[in-house]
């Protein structure tokens, strides 16, 4: 896999991600469908901070959270009731074969990371390995044409920390050629400047579809992520052996 952006790489930076996001009510959907599809085992693909890992173990699940970048991981552990999840630092190759997990999870951008068909296939294949026939495949992405990236320029801006500390945060679009669009972010925190270049891309559909059906899941649903309506897909596909709905 390609290296991670050095917004969760950098331990710098890594401290400061649930600081300057720290309203995560938009897992609280993904809680609902856990809860809804009776799952004990899940995986949290790409679970950076772990904040869906912990609320999904606050519910009494078994939890796997993998990510491979450490720095993340490492917050991830500081946190309450981070001993009754089960951190793993890789990427979804990395999870163990068999796990039999009721359902895996991708939220956030995560499924965007995955910018070479390769990859992405690989990560689909890894999901596969560790789901129990008929278990659940869950996560968003954003829609191309509702053209979100439009919008994320962001001028130097000054913000309060909930620690208290000033920082100064920007954010620049640098390339959109379809389905990759380029990103570089900063944040000024005293005399540091940390800087971030991300890529993701946009796939459509179509095409998530039939990348689903490929390895052996029937998609169940398509809905929209309840904070940001128009603008994402949130998959629910199930690992063919059972194709009862939600």
């Amino acid at each position: 896999m390609r290296p991670p952006d050095a917004a969760f790489a950098d331990p710098a930076q890594a401290v400061l991600y649930d600081l300057l996001d720290p309203d995560r009510s938009d897992l609280e959907a993904y809680v609902a469908i856990a809860r809804d599809v009776a799952a004990r085992r899940v995986v949290d693909v790409g679970c950076g901070t772990g904040c869906l890992a912990l609320m999904l173990a606050d519910h009494g699940m078994q939890v796997v959270g993998v990510d491979p970048v450490a720095a993340s991981i490492d917050v991830a552990r500081t946190k309450a009731g981070a001993e009754r999840v089960s951190w793993v630092v890789g990427d979804a190759t990395a999870l163990e074969p068999g796990t039999q997990a009721d359902l895996v999870v991708m939220t956030g951008n995560v499924a965007q990371v995955f910018v070479s068909d390769e990859h992405w296939h690989c990560t689909l294949a890894a999901v596969v390995d560790v789901l129990r026939t008929g278990g659940w495949f869950v996560f968003e992405t954003r829609r191309p044409e509702a053209r979100a990236w439009e919008n994320w320029d962001l001028a130097p801006t000054d913000i309060t920390l909930p620690d208290g500390r000033r920082a100064r945060v920007s954010r620049s679009v640098t390339s959109a050629d379809l389905p990759l669009v380029m990103f570089d972010e900063a944040i000024v925190l005293g005399d540091e400047v940390l800087h971030s270049r991300s890529t993701l891309r946009f796939r459509e559909r179509d095409e998530v579809e039939a990348d689903l059906q490929r390895h052996g899941f029937s998609l169940i649903e398509v809905r929209q992520a309840p904070d940001r309506p128009g603008q994402e897909f949130v998959f629910l596909a199930r690992l063919k052996g059972s194709e009862a709905p939600v």
